[in-house]
């Protein structure tokens, strides 16, 4: 996945020197000699005011009546059949009869001028200058932070993460970023900026966030882009009928037998069902789609309709779970069967958590998946655990987690309360981060002593887990110095006189038996981000070898975005840098660049948790 860190690099150095980074308010920092003003537009013209509607003349016998125009809507002509006066090149543009008999239904519409153009009136309609879910008021960046940035660079960013980041808090503070009410980069279409975000958005499992984007964006004004993003999210939380809208007003000829059984099933909703079952019908005995890909339609499509046709859905042969099975088995609630269901793909077993149709002991399967990489909140997936508990009397897994959770925080004696603590936990530290996002509240509640030092790590790690630095703080006094509770603290605990002895990570090296000493390198690196260390000083700890001097296109880019204070901008750069499966693939450079950019434009809180993840998780 190294690549995947750089991807979209070419991009970048194609800027070169033509970087422009907003200091405060957005300004163009453009060197001389690029400062080329842009073309001035033309001033719209004021439209001429509307006539009063004057009494329409008569009808001619045999004419045909005028189609009527709503208010805001472009009035197709009805072709009309040719007069004797038709000249040759008019009657060679109307379509045969065999032309006619072969089109299907939807290209019908569009000959006839029947196909709607937008489903929002003319005075509803919105502005694409700012799009996103959150406001500043509501926690989101600054709505003008990339407003007068390259669009290179912001296009490189977002289509070069791949979107599965090594950091919990890196995706959290991602997703923050995207789902951010902010305007375009200069040069960039607006449409396009919400296409590129909520594709990321649907890479990095965010489908519900994906579709709240899209959604923002009247569908009159999709581009083929945002209809592929919108498909992507409703699919991923099988809201098939909410993708309706753009695939019913789309002006695009898109192919592909999902496209044409997506049309299909929202005639159906539309009030043709007869129509739907003949085309994905035709569909499946054509062979452009699988058999059960037509199956699971058409028992969707007849669920609009008086459902008087049974569709019995049959799995036989079939060898993969795809995204579209398993959204329209889900919202149909019909059973997939145990071989099929026992291989998800992790981004479909991630899809479950958050599937509310689903049964708990099917959703919590990937709610710890979901919760480690940040899907989902340590609150979140406590409140699953608690219904399990509260609606489950089996004797399951999940049943006995949840009892375990629950004696963690109720149990009278402190040392109970540990135990129950680490039947959760297991042997999950470093692997396995979903159970240390469960119990982040109820390591909280345990008390600081001398007694359960030797847990001081998981308890840390835990809380960490959910942001609780300070509870994570009480624990100083009882860790011992150079330990790796210690370390988890030394760049978790908030304040800038937080600084760090040499003789302590020197300690902290020699009780390192990570491989490769990489709980060392995420250490030092974290430190001399948040400036606890001298980062000169970075290469003298052990046989580390960090050299943290190293420049690429991306340290560099990075480094002035967090130079001219640009929160946005840091953040996908982040993520471009945060790309990867696991731990094992971050770079003390990459940390180092991340935490210190990150501390500079004030996010020290996400600077201090990431670099605290690295140090429990590498």
């Amino acid at each position: 996945m190294m690549r995947g860190w750089l991807a979209g690099g070419a991009a970048m150095v194609a800027l070169g020197s033509t970087l422009a980074l907003a200091q405060g308010q957005p300004a163009d920092l453009l060197p001389p000699g690029f400062d080329t003003p842009a073309p001035t537009p033309s001033p719209t013209p004021t439209p001429a005011p509307t006539p009063r509607p004057t009494a329409a003349p008569a009808p001619s016998p045999g004419s045909a009546p005028a189609p009527v125009a709503q208010p805001g809507e472009v009035v197709q002509p009805i072709p009309s059949a040719p007069s004797e006066s038709a000249s040759a090149a008019e009657l060679d543009d109307l379509p045969t009869l065999r032309e006619l008999e072969n089109m299907s239904a939807d290209e019908l519409d569009e000959l006839l001028g029947l196909k709607p153009k937008f489903d929002i009136p003319p005075a509803a309609r919105r502005s694409t200058e700012r799009v996103g879910i959150i406001g500043p008021q509501e926690g989101g960046l600054p709505v003008g932070s990339l407003a007068n940035q390259p669009a290179a660079l912001v296009r490189a960013a977002l289509a070069g993460t791949e979107g599965r980041l090594v950091s919990r808090w890196g995706h959290i503070l991602l997703r923050r970023a995207l789902a951010s009410r902010l305007a375009a980069p200069a040069g960039m279409d607006p449409v396009e900026f919400a296409a590129l975000r909520a594709g990321l958005l649907n890479r990095m499992g965010e489908h519900a966030a994906a579709r709240t984007l899209v959604q923002d964006v009247d569908t009159a004004d999709y581009t083929s882009s945002l209809t592929g993003a919108a498909l992507d999210a409703y699919v991923g939380t099988a809201d098939i009928v909410g993708a309706c809208p753009a695939v019913r007003l789309s002006r695009e000829n898109r192919e592909g037998g999902e496209w044409r059984m997506l049309q299909a099933i929202c005639n159906a909703y539309a009030g043709e069902e007869t129509r739907a079952g003949n085309d994905l019908r035709r569909l499946m005995n054509s062979g452009a789609v699988a058999r059960i890909d037509s199956l699971l339609a058409q028992r969707y499509a007849g669920a609009a309709g008086a459902g008087r046709r049974a569709v019995n859905v049959e799995w036989d042969d079939v060898e993969e779970l795809t995204p579209w099975r398993f959204a329209l088995a889900n919202a149909l609630s019909v059973e997939i069967p145990e071989e099929l269901s026992g291989t998800l793909a992790p981004a479909l077993q991630r899809q479950t958590a958050t599937a509310p149709m689903l049964p708990l002991a099917q959703r919590v399967e990937g709610a710890g998946m979901a919760a480690e990489v940040g899907i989902l909140s340590s609150e979140a997936l406590i409140d699953l655990y608690s219904q399990i508990y509260a609606l489950d009397d089996g004797e399951g897994e999940a049943r006995t987690t949840a009892a375990r959770l629950r004696n963690a925080y109720v149990d009278a004696d402190p040392a109970d309360r540990l135990a129950a603590l680490r039947a959760i936990w297991g042997d999950a530290l470093g692997q396995d981060f979903g159970p240390f996002v469960l119990t982040a509240y109820a390591a909280a509640r345990m008390p600081p002593a001398e007694a359960f030092a030797e847990d001081a790590a998981p308890l840390i790690s835990s809380m960490l887990a959910a942001g609780l630095d300070r509870d994570a703080q009480r624990w100083s006094a009882v860790v011992d110095d150079g330990s790796l509770a210690w370390g988890l603290l030394a760049v978790a605990t908030p304040g800038a006189s937080a600084s760090v002895g040499g003789g302590d990570i020197a300690s902290f090296l020699d009780n390192d038996t990570s491989a490769g000493q990489h709980k060392s390198r995420m250490l030092v690196a974290g430190l001399a981000g948040l400036g606890r260390i001298d980062p000169s000083d970075a290469g003298g700890y052990g046989d580390l070898r960090i050299n943290l001097d190293r420049r690429s296109v991306w340290t560099d880019r990075i480094a002035q975005a967090a130079q001219a204070d640009n929160q946005a901008l840091v953040a996908l750069l982040a993520g471009l840098g945060m790309q990867g499966e696991s731990w094992e693939r971050m770079t003390a450079l990459h940390l180092f660049h991340i935490v210190r950019a990150l501390d500079a434009v004030g996010m020290n809180a996400e600077a201090r948790m990431i670099a605290a993840e690295a140090v429990a998780r590498a």
